[in-house]
């Protein structure tokens, strides 16, 4: 079978303008933290069939966060990453036995609330960080993450109440991000998402997402702990306020 660089759904045009965007969201994430798999995910909503948007922006996120744990593996916490790996199982386990469709509002809502309680409202109890609390944390995210995609923000925010170091945070995050992608690709294959069809796109948006995250982790290092914490609490903000917007309209709230 042949395989077309740019699947015929999006076109080369538009295939070229993502590659870009691959590049430029992963410089996002790798110098500010997070917000960068939530604007990637909008650009390709924009563009790319429905069905083709969780399974293939996971893929690329896959990829994407890979790249940057490699290049930020001395970085990495580890014991927060044994905690975290099981609720990925549990999560991802849950979400394809029940493969339930959740009214968009209430995880819009649902996370945009509890990401402006982690970037603003008092630390969380010390014990939530403790094993039990990350298995938590993880298996939720991982169920919503299946139907969803954008639970970045998230397990960044949360991540960010263990860690003050901006290379801790960044390297910790992409690690666990790369956990809760993973099962993506057997859990989009058995529902019958051919993979095939867009295999070199993602190769090529992996690829450019690399080259984002490098640039990135190079503005990163010019950045101080502190100023990172507050331009990172900054974009989870924003991007907390653009997703209760999305569930008032979702809703019905607003017209």
């Amino acid at each position: 079978m042949e395989l077309s660089f740019f699947p015929e759904a999006i076109g080369s045009g538009v295939g070229l303008f993502l590659l870009l965007a691959s590049a430029v969201t992963s410089m996002i994430t790798a110098t500010l933290g997070a917000g960068g798999g939530v604007l990637l995910l909008v650009l390709m909503a924009s563009w790319m069939p429905p069905a083709a948007i969780i399974p293939v922006h996971g893929m690329i996120q896959l990829g994407s966060n890979a790249g940057r744990a490699t290049l930020t593996r001395k970085h990495i916490d580890w014991r927060v990453i044994a905690a975290f790996a099981p609720g990925v199982l549990v999560g991802s386990a849950l979400g394809a036995w029940l493969l339930v469709d959740l009214p968009e509002y209430l995880w819009q809502l649902t996370i945009a609330l509890f990401v402006l309680y982690l970037c603003w409202g008092p630390k969380l109890p010390k014990a939530s960080f403790g094993t039990p609390g990350i298995l938590l944390a993880s298996a939720v995210t991982s169920f919503i993450s299946l139907f969803v995609g954008a639970t970045g923000p998230l397990v960044a925010a949360f991540i960010k109440q263990i860690h003050t170091d901006r290379f801790r945070t960044v390297s910790t995050f992409a690690t666990a991000m790369v956990l809760q992608h993973a099962p993506k690709a057997l859990v989009f294959t058995v529902a019958g998402f051919v993979f095939s069809d867009w295999l070199l796109f993602i190769l090529a948006m992996i690829a450019c997402g690399f080259a984002g995250t490098w640039v990135g982790l190079h503005l990163l290092n010019t950045m101080s702990n502190r100023w990172f914490s507050w331009v990172f609490n900054i974009a989870l903000t924003l991007l907390a306020l653009r997703l209760l917007w999305q569930a008032a309209i979702s809703s019905g709230w607003i017209g």
